[in-house]
């Protein structure tokens, strides 16, 4: 999100593990989602008894419209016995079909709680390849699921940023390509590179994810000098002050999910939260 609903409206703020914990607890009886249409979802499986407002519907996410349940079905089918590991950036639709849910800080340890010797990790394809580099496990992967923020990221930009800004500390999140996360000096989540910043205080970063997140880390850490490479995402920048107050002042758009899909799509959520 932008600096102004980040530090002036929200009440909380995280990533989206943190903030499914959050929807998990939360006693509130309207919740508005500040986020894309899937974590708006999260938030409604969760709490199903609860109002869930999207300030904007179309706030959507190039990774969970890359698969549908159809797709998970066909997977299964192909890989017989292998559990279904998926992002958490997807519908409930997908959800629905998948016997857990995990973020990208605790997908490494939500594969490794299953058991299973192969197990099937959707849909981001640069995420799984991350994975499948941290794990026994073997990953099978979805190949047409991306980041249309992270995929925009390359190696060689990070080789040029390193050429021209003496001192950078790297970080990158993974769900960007390969030989991103190979010119990195840390990867993590969202919450993972902050937390980095926080408690290293590097001379100069140059964090590798969405730009807002960029700016919202800064404005935590003053003596940090940030380099910027500016890749927005469409879809986050749907949410604005003026739609966030629509929704509050209205209680539309609410978010509905369909019972059978929420019933199964709920216990792939909670699986998630309670291994982390």
């Amino acid at each position: 999100m932008t600096p102004e609903i980040y530090h002036c409206v929200a009440d909380f703020v995280g990533d989206s593990l943190a903030l499914a914990r959050k929807c998990a607890d939360v006693e509130a009886s309207v919740i508005v989602m500040a986020d894309v249409h899937f974590m708006a979802e999260t938030a409604k499986l969760l709490n199903p008894e609860k109002i869930v407002l999207m300030p904007d519907m179309n706030a959507g996410c190039s990774l969970a419209e890359s698969i549908t349940g159809a797709d998970v079905r066909r997977l299964r089918a192909q890989h017989p016995g292998a559990p279904v590991v998926t992002y958490v950036n997807t519908s409930a639709e997908v959800k629905a079909e998948s016997d857990i849910c995990c973020t990208s800080g605790n997908a490494v340890q939500v594969v490794e709680s299953l058991g299973a010797d192969k197990v099937i990790f959707l849909p981001d394809e640069y995420l799984s390849l991350h994975v499948a580099s941290q794990t026994e496990v073997e990953i099978v992967t979805w190949q047409t699921g991306h980041c249309e923020v992270h995929e925009r990221f390359t190696g060689e930009e990070v080789n040029a940023y390193r050429r021209d800004v003496e001192g950078l500390t790297v970080l990158a999140h993974p769900e960007c390509p390969p030989d991103v996360l190979d010119a990195a000096d840390f990867i993590s989540s969202t919450a993972g590179m902050a937390g980095y910043v926080k408690d290293v205080q590097p001379q100069k970063v140059l964090m590798m994810t969405e730009c807002s997140t960029s700016d919202n880390v800064a404005a935590e850490n003053p003596n940090v000098e940030f380099v910027r490479p500016c890749n927005l995402c469409p879809h986050m920048k749907r949410i604005t002050p003026d739609n966030i107050l629509t929704a509050l002042e209205t209680l539309e758009p609410q978010v509905e999910i369909d019972p059978d899909i929420a019933a199964r799509a709920c216990i792939a959520v909670e699986r998630m939260v309670a291994v982390s």
